[in-house]
């Protein structure tokens, strides 16, 4: 089974994928000083919890948007699964895809690995939202190629910015509001309108936008821990793919064993 490394700015997601299917998956905060023996003993104790072992792992591939992080999953990898990982985007795990922007080295792994899975699931044109620390929206046209996108504080960025620049705001729990009102009748229901619906009147503000830009029928494809929170409060998202990060990361490495 591989074993399928995202190290994002929130947390790492570890998941088992054989023959495309998921198996398992863990996550775990994200701290660039824990080191490789720190990840194995948290991880070894989840593989047994679920029936597997350290040696059903016949691979492990890595995608991180934190670079600090990337020397000690490394070590992991040697050290623990005696396997020279790929790192997505790099030698034989090369995209494959065309980065048709300004600064296509600086395009963040797990945007690329979004697009290769969506491109793949979902031919045609593409937006695909991840809700992540950031709110992402990126564009891939019907050859599969990255245009471009936007980069959104994440919906806990937003609210964590709001109470701690105003004092007399509590922090509240990111959910729906109890009702469709969009006027509050008391700072609580306010708040949580203000940070529900007026990020949905974002993403459907942008989406609009970005369709109109593009000029031809493009379908909106959602991913990341948050996305089911907004979906059944709009109707843009063509489709949710939970692990969209972790399926794409699965088919680098396909596609890199099979040019072996």
């Amino acid at each position: 089974m591989l074993l399928a490394i995202d190290a994002g700015n929130t947390n790492v997601v570890f998941a088992l994928v054989e023959g495309g299917t998921i198996k398992a998956r863990w996550r775990i905060a994200t701290d660039a000083r824990r080191t490789a023996d720190e990840y194995a003993v948290w991880l070894s104790q989840l593989l047994a919890l679920e029936d597997f072992q350290r040696s059903d792992v016949s691979g492990v591939i890595i995608a991180t948007v934190v670079p600090r992080a990337l020397h000690n999953l490394q070590t992991l990898s040697r050290k623990y699964f005696k396997f020279e990982p790929l790192i997505a985007g790099q030698g034989a795990a090369e995209w494959g895809i065309r980065l048709d922007v300004e600064e296509p080295h600086a395009v963040g792994a797990d945007r690329a690995v979004n697009i290769i899975a969506a491109h793949a699931l979902h031919p045609g044109d593409k937006i695909v939202i991840d809700f992540g620390t950031a709110t992402t929206f990126d564009v891939a046209d019907f050859t599969g190629a990255y245009k471009g996108g936007i980069i959104a504080p994440g919906i806990n960025l937003s609210l964590d910015a709001l109470v701690t620049a105003a004092a007399k705001l509590p922090r509240i729990a990111i959910e729906a509001p109890a009702t469709n009102s969009v006027i509050g009748r008391d700072t609580v229901s306010q708040m949580h309108i203000g940070i529900y619906w007026g990020y949905i009147a974002m993403i459907e503000g942008l989406v609009a936008r970005m369709k109109a830009e593009i000029g031809r029928p493009s379908k909106v494809i959602a991913t990341g821990g948050l996305a089911t929170l907004f979906e059944k409060q709009t109707q843009v998202f063509d489709a949710i793919e939970p692990d969209l990060t972790i399926q794409g990361l699965a088919m680098l490495w396909e596609r890199a064993h099979i040019a072996e």
